[in-house]
C-alpha cells in the first residue's frame, strides 16, 4: 500500500517532463480508441496511429452535441454492430455535468477504462495525502461533516446508472462504500436518500449528535455549504428538539432515512440540546461552525469560479479555522491538482495532470469575449499570463473536446503548466457578460446597496435576451430581509434606492457589454429583486430534470427560458433601467 509520500512523489513526477508524457498519453488513447466510431471518418486514409499533429489537423473541435447522437445510443442499450461508438472499453455509466444554465444536464459516458482509473485514483489520493500532510489525522477526532448527497441516481433506458461522478464512489461497489462510510458522521441512509431537504437536515442532526468527533466540514461547492448552514439557522430550533427527544422531525418521511438517523442519535440526548440552544440563542453567528464544532480544524468546498461569492460569507461562519480549496475536476476527467489547498480563491491555481488526459489550449481574448484564433497549442506552447480555452482528448471517449472553461496560465509546477479558472465560456457569440462580469457587478452592487439599506444578497443570475431587437438583459437578485427592504409602506422609497444602486451594476458589466449598449444593440436592463427561496425553486427544478443535488451549481447566466419565467413569477418587483 502506498504511503503518503509515496502518492506525493508520485504526483511530483509524474508533473515532469509534461510535454513528453502529453504525447504518450495521446499515443496510449489513440492505441485503444482510433478506431471507434467517432473518430473513424476523421482519421480514414491517415497512418493507424497519427501523431499529434496528424490528430490535431485531422479531428476537428468538438462540443457536446457532437457526442450528443452517440450518447442516447448508448444509454439506450443500442447495438454498435461490433464498432464501439467512443471507446472500446466496456461502459460502466454515466455521469451527469454539473453544469445547471440551461436545466438539463450532460450526461457523460464513464468506460472502464484502467489507465483513466488509474490517474483518477492518484489524483483523488494525491489530494487526500495533501490535506493529511496539514492536518495529520487524530485517532480520537477522525469524522467528517460532510454534506454529501449521493442518492439521485436515475437509470436509462439501456439499464446504466447516471449520477453525479463525486456519487460513484458510494454507487460503484461495497468496498468503496465501506472507505466512505466510517469517515462520515451520517450514516449511509442520509447520504443514499432521495430528498435534499431532508438530507440537509439529517447530515446536520448527525454532526450535532457526533460533534466532538467531526475534524473537517466537507461539501463538494460553496453553494452546498452556504446552504445547509442557512438551513441550520432557520431549523436550529427543531434541531435541538430532535435531539432532545431522541427522534428526527415528523418532516423526515424517508423511513430508511429516519431510522438510520435514530441509532445515530441513540436516544435523548437533552445535555447536548441545551448547548446546542445556548449558543443559537446568542444569535451571533460570527464562527458558528467553530462554536457548534470545537474540535472541527477546516472546512473544505470548491470556492472557484462561480462559487467564489460565497467565500466570505463562509470565511465568517467558519472563524479561526481555514476555508480549504477543491482540486479541479471536471466530469470529464481530472484537469488539475490544486497543491496549496491554503490559498483564498483568487490565488488558486491547479497544476495540470499530464497523463489525465492529452490537453490543447485555444488563444482567448477576453476583450472580445471570444477564441482568437482556431489553432490550438499545446503544453509546450502556453505562455504565461495568457488566456485559454480549455481542450480535452480522454481516455474515456471524448475527442479535442471543448470544456467550455476559460483559464489564466499563471506559471509552471516542474514543467506542468498551472492554471487559475477564470469563468465559463459564452455559449453564444451574442453573449455580453461573462460569470466573471456578473460576480464582480454584483459584488459592486451589494456593496453600494449596504450603505444605503441594510439588506444582503444571498443568490443572483442574469438572462440575456436574444430573441429581442435589441437585446436585453435581465438581472435577478434574491436578498435576505426583502420584507424590510420592500414592505409596501416604503415600497416606493425601496425602489428609488434601488435604481440609484443600480449604476454601480451596470458599471461593472465590462467593455462589450457597455459597447454593444452605447451602439444601441442591448436595451435597457431589467433588475427583479425576487421572494426569498425563489432560487431554491430552480435547485428544486434542476433536480427534477436531473441535475445531481452534490454537484448542483446555481447557474448564473441562465439558458432556459423556463428558469426565466419561475423567476419573472417570483418576483417582486421589477426596475427598468
Amino acid at each position: 500500500m502506498m504511503t503518503d509520500g509515496d502518492i506525493i512523489a508520485k504526483l511530483e513526477e509524474t508533473t515532469k517532463d509534461a510535454a513528453g508524457r502529453q504525447q504518450d498519453t495521446l499515443r496510449a488513447i489513440l492505441e485503444r480508441n482510433a478506431g471507434v466510431r467517432y473518430l473513424q471518418p476523421h482519421l480514414r486514409g491517415y497512418p493507424a496511429l497519427p501523431d499529434a499533429a496528424t490528430f490535431r489537423r485531422a479531428v476537428p473541435l468538438s462540443c457536446y452535441d457532437d457526442y450528443a447522437d452517440h450518447v442516447f445510443r448508448m444509454a439506450d442499450g443500442d447495438d454498435d454492430d461490433g464498432q464501439p461508438f467512443l471507446s472500446v472499453d466496456s461502459l460502466v455509466c454515466f455521469f451527469y455535468s454539473s453544469g445547471t444554465s440551461s436545466m438539463k444536464p450532460k450526461m457523460i459516458p464513464y468506460f472502464d477504462s484502467v489507465p483513466s482509473k488509474a490517474i483518477s485514483f492518484l489524483a483523488h489520493q494525491g489530494s487526500a495525502a495533501i490535506l493529511r500532510r496539514l492536518f495529520p489525522p487524530r485517532p480520537s477526532v477522525d469524522k467528517f461533516l460532510w454534506f454529501m448527497y449521493a442518492g439521485n441516481i436515475m437509470e436509462t433506458k439501456g439499464g446504466y446508472k447516471a449520477m453525479a461522478a463525486s456519487a460513484f464512489p458510494f454507487q460503484s461497489d461495497k468496498s468503496n462504500l465501506s472507505h466512505f462510510l466510517p469517515m462520515s458522521v451520517s450514516p449511509k441512509g442520509v447520504i443514499l436518500g432521495l430528498d435534499l431537504q431532508q438530507q440537509m437536515y439529517c447530515h446536520l442532526l448527525c454532526g450535532l449528535r457526533k460533534f466532538n468527533l467531526v475534524d473537517g466540514i466537507r461539501a463538494p461547492y460553496a453553494a452546498g455549504l452556504i446552504r445547509a448552514i442557512y438551513l441550520l439557522e432557520s431549523k436550529w430550533k427543531q434541531l435541538c428538539e430532535d435531539l432532545e427527544c431522541g427522534y428526527p422531525s415528523l418532516e423526515i418521511s424517508d423511513d430508511s432515512m429516519r431510522d438510520s438517523v435514530i441509532e445515530v442519535l441513540c436516544g435523548p440526548q437533552p445535555e447536548l440540546a441545551k448547548q446546542f440552544q445556548s449558543i443559537c440563542e446568542e444569535k451571533n453567528w460570527k464562527g458558528i461552525l467553530t462554536k457548534i464544532w470545537p474540535n472541527a480544524r477546516y472546512v473544505k468546498c470548491v470556492t472557484t469560479g462561480s462559487m467564489v461569492q460565497y467565500y466570505s460569507k463562509i470565511k465568517y461562519y467558519a472563524g479561526e479555522i481555514p476555508v480549504l480549496g477543491g482540486d479541479y475536476f471536471a466530469s470529464e476527467c481530472c484537469v488539475g491538482i490544486n497543491l496549496d489547498i491554503l490559498q483564498p480563491p483568487e490565488l488558486t491555481r491547479f497544476t495540470l495532470l499530464p497523463t489525465a488526459a492529452y490537453f490543447e489550449f485555444l488563444p482567448f481574448d477576453m476583450n472580445k469575449m471570444s477564441v482568437s484564433s482556431e489553432e490550438t497549442v499545446d503544453v509546450s506552447g502556453v505562455e504565461v499570463g495568457k488566456m485559454y480555452e480549455m481542450v480535452v482528448t480522454t481516455y474515456r471517449g471524448l475527442y479535442r473536446y471543448r470544456l467550455g472553461d476559460i483559464v489564466k496560465v499563471v506559471g509552471f509546477y516542474n514543467s506542468s503548466p498551472q492554471v487559475e479558472f477564470v469563468t465559463r465560456a459564452p455559449n453564444h457569440p451574442g453573449e455580453v457578460i461573462t460569470e466573471g462580469n456578473l460576480i464582480s457587478a454584483i459584488k459592486s452592487f451589494q456593496q453600494v446597496l449596504r450603505s444605503e439599506v441594510t439588506t444582503e444578497i444571498t443568490e443572483f443570475a442574469c438572462f440575456l435576451d436574444l430573441e429581442l431587437n435589441p437585446k436585453q438583459l435581465k438581472v435577478f437578485v434574491e436578498v435576505r430581509e426583502a420584507r424590510i427592504l420592500l414592505q409596501e409602506e416604503n415600497l416606493q422609497e425601496s425602489v428609488l434606492v434601488l435604481r440609484r444602486c443600480c449604476s454601480s451594476l451596470e458599471d461593472a458589466f465590462g467593455d462589450i457589454y457597455k459597447l454593444m449598449k452605447a451602439r444601441g444593440e442591448v436595451g435597457p436592463m431589467l433588475l427583479y429583486i425576487v421572494k426569498p427561496g425563489s432560487f431554491d425553486k430552480v435547485l428544486q427544478v434542476a433536480i427534477e430534470n436531473g441535475a445531481p443535488a452534490s454537484q448542483y451549481k446555481p447557474p448564473k447566466i441562465i439558458r432556459n427560458h423556463k428558469v426565466v419565467d419561475l423567476l419573472e413569477a417570483s418576483a417582486v418587483v421589477m426596475i427598468k433601467i
